[in-house]
């Protein structure tokens, strides 16, 4: 068969990290342009596909101010600037991968929605939590009925400490005016996971959190704005220096590291620290996300779940329990244990290991199963190869917005539909 033809709007991390399954799969997907603001990163991704220089473009209006000249494109620019590509590409008869979330508000959620199913194209939202092959084998126990009936779930995201200051202190990710909520930028993974596993979506929530210990309030005494000139540094958790330059002399030139510098080089990485945020003390920041939030989840037939996010771990998977009527299921994305109730026996069930649950490690095999899911859906025209559709994407953003709503407000929220 031919190859799917790709563009990409956004050569980032999540953006290079999709693209590079086109370049693992020649025979299968192509990527055929480019559209990328920074001029490093922009000609560094058009070297590594082949992309002549009138298809590697600075603005994706460029690309979709021509006739179509793909089969599909990727959407991995920031959050914010999710709606307008949409609505444009899906004009044009594109089919849409599109990171997550897919936008920031209902409004402009359903308006992607409508987008796609006004133009009869396919979208995957990019819950690559969906795709991996833990997720497919915890479902099918689920879906089985071993367990009985499920009356409730426990999960948890151990996000990390180091994550927490990289993404959400110092990061894109630190304000909720110029990005957006914790649980929509990090958690809607989670909630949307929680809803494909149970099999329903969720009528009621309730949700607590706050931002505990990235404050002012909580800097240690002596300790300067950047980490380069702080005389603390070596006794802090949070050091940048230690962090980054860490990861550039074990020659980890990937993400998070890769957001930080695009030479990976101690000169540029020393002026990185000093000029720009990923330097800064995470006690001196502008920083307004939260730091830990519980959401609990009611669905319509009667189960329940809660889950936890905190920055407060040393990171690694989520790890999930759930109560079923005929047993007990833990999961922490290796490994399943089973307990059954009638035979008092564990069974164990172990996941073939396809890396860590990260963006550097592809998320344990989730962004390589996204991407293979949605290009055999475009090759095929079979859309129900895509299991993190429009609708049930709408979904759950909804509940991650009834979810903040309910943390805001102390309320309990009815989600939508």
């Amino acid at each position: 068969m031919t190859p799917v033809s790709l563009i990409v709007v956004g050569a980032g991390d999540r953006g290079t990290q999709h693209a590079r399954w086109a370049l693992q799969h020649p025979d299968r997907a192509t990527v055929v342009a480019v559209a990328e603001p920074r001029e490093v990163r922009r000609d560094r991704f058009a070297a590594a596909h082949g992309i002549g220089p009138e298809n590697a473009v600075s603005d994706w209006k460029e690309l979709a101010s021509r006739d179509r000249i793909a089969d599909a494109v990727l959407i991995c620019t920031l959050d914010r600037d999710h709606v307008e590509p949409a609505e444009a590409f899906a004009a044009l008869g594109y089919h849409i991968l599109l990171e997550k979330p897919m936008a920031l508000d209902e409004e402009s959620c359903r308006r992607i929605v409508e987008a796609v199913e006004r133009a009869g194209v396919m979208l995957a939202v990019g819950h690559v939590l969906r795709y991996t092959p833990y997720t497919r084998a915890l479902k099918r126990i689920l879906d089985s009925g071993q367990l009985g009936e499920v009356v409730s779930v426990q999960h948890l995201e151990p996000v990390g400490y180091w994550h927490q200051a990289h993404s959400y202190v110092r990061g894109n990710w630190r304000r909720t005016d110029e990005a957006t909520s914790m649980l929509m930028a990090k958690s809607c993974h989670d909630l949307d996971w929680l809803q494909y596993v149970i099999g329903e979506r969720p009528s009621r929530v309730s949700s607590f959190g706050r931002l505990s210990h990235f404050t002012r309030a909580n800097r240690p005494s002596g300790a300067a704005d950047r980490c380069l000139d702080c005389p603390v540094e070596d006794s802090c958790v949070y050091s940048a220096k230690r962090f980054y330059g860490g990861m550039l002399e074990r020659r980890e030139h990937v993400w998070p590291l890769a957001v930080v510098v695009d030479d990976f080089t101690p000169d540029i990485l020393e002026q990185a620290l000093r000029t720009g945020p990923y330097g800064r003390c995470v006690y001196a920041c502008d920083n307004d996300v939260v730091d830990h939030q519980v959401v609990a989840m009611e669905f319509p037939g009667g189960a329940t779940a809660n889950f936890t996010m905190t920055a407060f771990t040393e990171g690694g998977s989520r790890r999930t329990r759930v109560f079923g009527t005929r047993g007990e299921l833990t999961g922490d994305g290796e490994t399943i244990r089973i307990f059954d109730f009638l035979t008092d026996t564990e069974e164990s069930v172990d996941i073939a290991g396809l890396g860590g649950m990260n963006a550097a490690d592809g998320h344990g095999g989730g962004d390589a199963g996204l991407m293979d899911a949605f290009v055999s859906a475009v090759a095929s025209g079979e859309p129900t190869l895509i299991t993190s559709g429009p609708r049930d994407s709408l979904a759950s953003h909804l509940a991650v917005l009834a979810a903040e709503r309910s943390r805001l407000n102390g309320t309990v929220e009815t989600v939508g539909t």
